[in-house]
């Protein structure tokens, strides 16, 4: 491989989410090759899409097709992810893994080892280490304006919980697991890189609490989210066309104990009337906040004894990350082909990926348990010196 090419690329899974391979094509980097998804509607969206005409039923018959394979965006349902990324990583293909990394620690953990045994490079897209606002948090903690950090706490208002989770195969465990993995996997992991280490103890809370309520279901298989989306769709015991199986919670929280003595806490819920995440930080000399999480938001910092103040004693504003993570995506992935063509170091961690998941199915099954605490068992300390 030589950094005057583009690299060759496919897509494993042509859903929604695909569209992030689009950013190495648009850059330069890269070059869509081939399309693997079991769906006869969904190669014909790819082929549309994507310009390829090396379409395959699955990834097994596209890695034996012969075509020359640089690395692979994973993008399929996340119960496949374990399966299709073990295969890719001993065919040698580089990985990039839509977050999470898997529905249980085991497939975690094989994938993982998968990576250190063939030696081929494994990237997982845990965006939101690249989006303004957590960045700009983390900024904040390093520096030192709050101090040593022992508290984290996220509410994460999921408003459009409805139509991305609640339609398709997100609403099923044996697909997702839950939603406490699935959604929050992504700000576990930014909690555990804020604070500066892995949640070891947690108890969960949730339940199914609205949208199991609503009688109208379809199979949905025919079509991806953004046929079916629409803010029009308020209030929540208003939406139609449901999935046919729901037995994830629409509402859910978890306390941790971390292994450095923080305490965090993450929130969501899926149908809140505004759709954004609000982080609250506190360290032994201050704590910080953020209102909104898009450009233009604002990281608030108190850092002096006061009584109610609005607006702290500093304020940063957030550039960046407009409409949603999108930067944050095309930061991803440029880090990812510069990871794939040098194997410089990354932002995100597959190691950090994997404790997110553990966290996360550790809460789910203390949720599922009466809140019982359960242990979030640990990484092979063999296999993540190797990564």
């Amino acid at each position: 491989m030589t950094a005057e090419r583009p690299l060759r690329l496919a897509v494993i899974g042509a859903g929604a989410r695909s569209e992030i391979a689009e950013h190495a094509v648009r850059s330069g980097d890269g070059s869509i090759v081939a399309v693997a998804d079991p769906s006869a509607a969904a190669r014909d969206r790819a082929a549309e899409r994507f310009g390829t005409t090396r379409l395959f039923a699955g990834h097994r018959e596209l890695i034996a097709g012969g075509d020359e394979i640089d690395a692979a965006f994973v993008t399929s349902p996340d119960h496949t992810h374990a399966g299709i990324a073990v295969d890719l990583l001993r065919a040698g293909i580089a990985v990039y893994l839509e977050k999470p990394l898997a529905i249980d620690v085991d497939d975690a953990d094989a994938i993982l080892a998968a990576a250190a045994e063939s030696g081929t490079r494994l990237y997982v897209g845990h965006n939101m280490r690249h989006m303004g606002v957590v960045r700009m948090m983390r900024d904040i903690i390093q520096r030192g304006e709050i101090g040593e950090v022992k508290a984290v706490w996220c509410r994460h208002f999921v408003g459009n919980g409805g139509d991305y989770y609640f339609k398709d195969w997100h609403a099923e465990r044996a697909k997702s697991n839950g939603l406490l993995l699935q959604k929050g996997a992504h700000d576990i992991d930014i909690i555990h890189w804020l604070a500066g280490g892995y949640a070891e103890l947690v108890t969960g809370m949730g339940g199914l609490t609205l949208y199991g309520d609503i009688d109208d279901r379809r199979d949905n298989s025919d079509r991806t989210m953004p046929d079916w989306f629409s803010m029009d769709a308020w209030p929540p015991l208003s939406q139609t066309e449901l999935n046919p199986v729901i037995d994830v919670e629409d509402i859910s929280m978890v306390s941790m104990r971390l292994d450095n003595g923080v305490f965090a806490s993450y929130q969501q819920c899926h149908y809140t009337p505004d759709y954004w995440r609000n982080y609250t930080v506190i360290g032994t000399e201050g704590r910080l906040e953020n209102f909104g999480d898009t450009d233009g938001a604002i990281v608030r910092v108190w850092n002096r004894r006061t009584t109610y103040d609005p607006h702290g004693d500093a304020e940063y504003t957030v550039l960046g990350d407009d409409g949603g993570h999108g930067d944050a995506d095309v930061a991803t992935v440029a880090e990812f082909v510069r990871f794939v063509r040098d194997g410089t170091a990354t932002t995100t961690s597959a190691v950090a990926a994997r404790n997110a998941v553990a966290a996360a199915v550790a809460a789910t099954e203390s949720l599922r348990d009466g809140s019982r605490p359960h242990v979030v068992s640990g990484v092979d300390e063999a296999v993540a010196a190797r990564l």
